[in-house]
């Protein structure tokens, strides 16, 4: 007879339960304390001796999650329950011990003994038969600490909630293969509490972020994530199609265009925390889908941005308890000391690039890419895609060969040729450069910001310039957008803007060396994509 699976075992204790009344998935428990809240209650607590408790117990906590490392010694079984705060031991004894068979919210119905046909089952056997690892119960009880002095929930009654259908794969204890983890980030965060970790982290950074916007008196605004246009930054968008309008339309690339509508009229400080989507390369500093956040604020230039950058930090740092050294690996995996102590180091992008590699990127124009690619070859420097590439997608891959490594950061790069930001303010005191900056963190770009550009009539030319890249093959070349020139025309005040991906801060803040790593469930590619 052929041996059955784990899973298929499982699954005939299922069935095994249905015929015992037992409902295998449950409708409702109602927990009431995490298990690190009877944690940090009773550890510290008088308590009755077990053999007290055991013929009276007490109903003094009820907390309910998955079941670990299960241990039987006769009368008695011992499991550990963990659920997202903290782990304790619990004991079941065979001579008082109930399980709870209500099917609803109501309450409970509690019985010693379960009956099939003319076979029946105690409860305490039940939990013994039954019942498997990583299964959910719920229970209820009364804490004591056993002769080791470990503090236990002494299970009167019990609850199952949840079958495991499939008991934890063996590979998972120590694996260390990053796409399984990925695709199975459920099981990475069962066996690696680093991880889940991580992810607590995040969000106590999200509730930080929004904090000190709040604080700092910005409103939070939601954007359309489908555009007709796909302008804002220089870069590849996703296209998908309108059922309803026929009409094919854009994931958005920023959400820079319809922050900056707001302050038309009456919002002077926006920001927003969403997703944008690029239809770029992958690699541990690029996503396609990914968190960003984004500011706008009145009346400032980008020179306010830079300090408000560095208060943000400061504050982040500060409630979130980080260190400010941290160690952070470059592009070519290079491990250095960072220190995030502010202020922090100003770089002028356009004269360090001449000083790097003779070239002043100022003196080129929009239609000047031949020219600057053979002055880039000239000086024996070379990039991927350098053929294929316009003008302002060339000083952008310069930057990255002959500057970006040199810098361990944090660093503001400032100072950047007008071609490169179609929607940046250009300076009053050289027609040649935007007010731009760039946040870098040895080799990590963190963070763009500039004064905006608010003169419809210049925005437009732009988009023009923007358009005739597009049309010689730049597919990174930002579209027009009719419409934000519109609304530009009844009156845009000044302002700055700022913009971060969340991800890559995120992955340097917990010292992992690749984005996916603080992405929960990453896009993956199909196992067989590859096919045929």
């Amino acid at each position: 007879m052929e041996q059955l699976s784990e899973r298929d075992v499982r699954i005939q204790k299922i069935e095994k339960m249905k015929k015992l009344w037992v409902v295998p998935f449950a409708q409702h428990f109602d927990k009431e304390q995490s298990i690190k809240k009877i944690v940090d209650e009773y550890s510290n607590k008088e308590m009755r001796e077990i053999e007290v408790i055991i013929p009276t117990p007490e109903k003094q906590v009820k907390t309910a999650w998955r079941l670990m490392l299960y241990r039987s010694f006769g009368k008695l079984s011992f499991w550990t329950i963990m659920d997202g705060s903290e782990k304790i031991q619990v004991m079941f004894h065979r001579d008082n011990c109930k399980i709870d068979i209500s099917t609803s919210a109501d309450e409970p119905k509690l019985v010693d003994s379960l009956w099939e046909w003319e076979e029946s089952m105690t409860a305490y056997k039940f939990m013994e038969k039954m019942v498997d690892i990583w299964d959910f119960i719920g229970v209820t009880g009364e804490v004591f600490k056993t002769h080791k002095w470990e503090l236990t929930i002494f299970v009167s009654e019990f609850k199952f909630l949840s079958k495991s259908v499939r008991g934890l794969p063996e590979k998972y204890h120590g694996i260390n293969d990053a796409e399984e983890l990925y695709r199975k980030r459920y099981l990475d965060m069962i066996m690696n509490p680093e991880t889940y970790q991580r992810f607590l982290f995040k969000s106590r950074f999200y509730q930080k972020l929004r904090e000190f916007y709040t604080k700092e008196w910005f409103t939070e605004i939601q954007t359309p994530i489908l555009d007709n246009a796909a302008s804002w930054a220089a870069a590849r968008p996703f296209i998908t199609h309108h059922n309803d309008f026929d009409v094919d339309v854009y994931l958005r690339i920023a959400f820079e265009t319809s922050l900056k509508k707001a302050t038309v009229w009456r919002f002077e400080k926006v920001f927003e925390i969403g997703q944008d989507f690029r239809n770029e390369w992958s690699d541990p500093s690029h996503i396609q889908e990914f968190t960003q956040v984004e500011h706008y604020a009145v009346y400032w230039n980008y020179e306010d941005n830079m300090k408000f950058t560095e208060k943000m930090f400061d504050f982040l740092f500060d409630e979130l308890k980080l260190d400010r050294k941290l160690k952070v690996k470059d592009k070519e995996w290079v491990e250095k000391e960072v220190d995030f102590t502010t202020p922090w180091e100003r770089i002028d992008y356009t004269k360090w690039i001449l000083e790097a590699s003779g070239i002043d990127i100022t003196q080129y124009g929009v239609d000047d890419a031949d020219k600057l690619r053979n002055d880039i070859k000239a000086k024996w420097i070379t990039f991927e895609w350098i053929d294929d590439m316009w003008t302002t997608t060339l000083i952008d891959y310069l930057f990255k060969k002959v500057l970006r490594p040199s810098i361990i950061g944090p660093a503001f790069i400032y100072n950047y040729p007008v071609i490169m930001q179609p929607l940046a303010r250009v300076s009053d005191k050289d027609s040649n450069i935007v007010e731009q900056f760039q946040l870098l963190v040895n080799g990590w770009e963190i963070c763009k910001a500039y004064s905006e550009l608010v003169d419809p009539l210049f925005q437009q030319a732009n988009f023009d310039k923007q358009a005739e890249a597009a049309a010689k093959w730049d597919d990174e070349a930002t579209s027009g957008d009719d419409a934000f020139v519109e609304a530009m025309e009844y009156g845009m005040p000044p302002q700055s803007g700022f913009g971060m991906g969340l991800e890559r801060i995120l992955a340097i803040l917990s010292q992992q060396e690749n984005i996916r790593d603080v992405v929960m469930f990453p896009l993956m590619k199909p196992r067989n994509w590859n096919e045929e």
